[in-house]
């Protein structure tokens, strides 16, 4: 008798994640809205001071966060995740548009979705395979500190008022959910906080202090450039950094919100969805983006958000707060939405991973890919360049590391004219290149055999150093011969022995 499957708790269910669960569920719909209505209030300063640094007007960025949210909710892989116009987005951007205005940016925009779209069905996102667990932890790290600091030009020069009430939002946030959590905390916080400065007549640092708020509904916009080669060499390096840096972090971020649910996502899907999502974004006159871990930690990690419907009202949310309660929003206290950024970056930060115990045992290799992920994401403002370099860091512990591991032992002297050589190992660039200074070419008899049956060749490189040890062999009228080939090394040694210019 077959044992019945064992039965998934709810927040390991996927389907309890579907739109159609949440709709039948009051408790999980009210979730979701609740987790909208706090993302869109979150975004909305922040889609402003994207605009001020990519150098357009705040109305830009800000619908550029409606179309993405709302276009990403539908054709996107990763369920509950937020996108919107990003701070990456908008520093690849500022140079084209200071040099040649709007209709260029939003050309660019138009061709970085299609590079997104195309490069997705291409595989791009099998790549994140490659990607060390060290390089995800540094990339949560740096995305941890970038919240914050991002928070500190509004702590700076400000009225002493604002310090107190970014500590009430905290603390807000911290014991309200011992009591409830009914309502996302934050939202509490915010309205709190909002009520208070207006009853008291606190004069603080508000919203509508950061730049105007639109007034009507977005249309459409068709970019009026040159249809010429000239227009294309202008805005295709930038819109392969847009598409490039918008795939990194939507796919990271997609994985860890993966890991936070503890569900799969679509990584192919996400990344043509964001390209789709680029591109409507562009045909509103919308910025461009990508997903937005600050945001989507809200939706996902301190609301509870877990279905789509989250993504869809946090851009239609946005979109009403700043057209039709534009006069409201405008009050909203920044040191509330301060207070909630920083609890986002305190949640984000992987403690666990910065932990003096964690450090004492974790292998040196392991902790300096982190920093440096850390380090250059801090230092650029740039996720992509960041992860990057904690790649290239992986990729050469790694390869030094592999290197080691591979070893030349005298195995046999069957007779006087004969000497067996075994070759143990990996064999690649790291590992080859000093292959050829592990045999005895003067001492060796007339015959040398050298057997590779528990090698494996990976690269032209080892193919090039078995010729240049043939040929030093040859130069002293001796014989060489590889023996123990499997049919992968065959392939390699087949094909390119003899074509490489051994000992060069």
């Amino acid at each position: 008798m077959t044992a019945p499957a064992p039965t998934l708790p709810p927040e390991l269910d996927a389907e309890s994640h579907s739109v159609r669960a949440a709709l039948r569920s009051p408790r999980r719909l009210r979730t979701e809205v609740l987790a909208g209505l706090v993302v869109a209030l979150a975004l909305i300063p922040e889609a402003i001071s994207f605009s001020i640094i990519a150098g357009v007007d705040p109305r830009v960025g800000l619908f550029a966060s409606f179309t993405m949210a709302v276009t990403i909710s539908i054709v996107g892989g990763r369920r509950a995740m937020i996108s919107a116009a990003t701070g990456a987005v908008a520093l690849v951007i500022a140079p084209l548009v200071r040099e040649h205005g709007m209709d260029y940016l939003i050309a660019t925009v138009l061709l970085a979705g299609l590079m997104q779209v195309v490069l997705s069905v291409l595989g791009v996102a099998k790549l994140m395979r490659f990607i060390p667990r060290s390089v995800m932890v540094g990339f949560v790290n740096a995305l941890a500190i970038l919240i914050f600091t991002s928070q500190v030009p509004y702590l700076l020069g400000v009225p002493w008022a604002v310090y107190p009430m970014v500590a009430i939002g905290i603390a807000i946030m911290v014991f309200f959910p011992r009591l409830t959590r009914v309502v996302p905390a934050p939202l509490v916080a915010i309205v709190v906080l909002t009520v208070a400065a207006v009853a008291l007549g606190v004069q603080v640092p508000t919203v509508g202090d950061q730049g105007a708020l639109p007034d009507s509904l977005p249309t459409l916009f068709l970019p009026d450039v040159p249809l010429t080669l000239d227009t294309l060499q202008i805005i295709a390096p930038y819109a392969f950094a847009v598409a490039l840096v918008g795939l990194l972090e939507s796919l990271l971020t997609a994985k860890l919100v993966d890991d936070v649910t503890d569900t799969h996502s679509n990584k192919t899907r996400e990344g043509w969805g964001q390209g789709v999502a680029n591109i409507v974004t562009g045909f509103f006159g919308g910025m461009g983006g990508c997903a937005m871990i600050g945001q989507t930690m809200i939706n996902v990690k301190v609301s509870g958000a877990r279905t789509r419907i989250s993504t869809f009202l946090a851009g239609v949310f946005l979109l009403v707060l700043v057209v039709v309660l534009g006069d409201i929003v405008a009050i909203i206290p920044m040191a509330a939405l301060v207070a909630v950024m920083i609890m986002v970056s305190v949640g984000t930060l992987d403690w666990h991973s910065v932990d003096p115990r964690t450090l004492r045992n974790m292998p040196l290799s392991a902790t300096a890919i982190m920093v440096v992920t850390v380090v250059v994401t801090v230092a650029t403002h740039n996720l992509a360049y960041g992860v990057i370099s904690g790649i290239i860091v992986a990729v050469l512990f790694f390869a030094n590391r592999v290197a080691h591991f591979t070893e030349v032992v005298d195995v046999a002297t069957p007779d006087p004219d004969t000497r067996v050589y075994a070759v143990k190992g990996v064999l690649f660039f790291a590992s080859s290149n000093d292959l050829v200074y592990q045999f005895d070419y003067a001492g060796d008899p007339h015959d040398v055999v050298i057997d590779l049956s528990e090698a494996q060749i990976f690269d032209a490189s080892t193919v090039a150093a078995l010729d240049a040890i043939e040929t030093k062999y040859a130069q002293r009228g001796k014989n060489a011969r590889i023996i123990g080939l499997n049919e992968a090394s065959t392939a390699w040694h087949g094909r390119l022995s003899g074509k490489l210019g051994a000992g060069h």
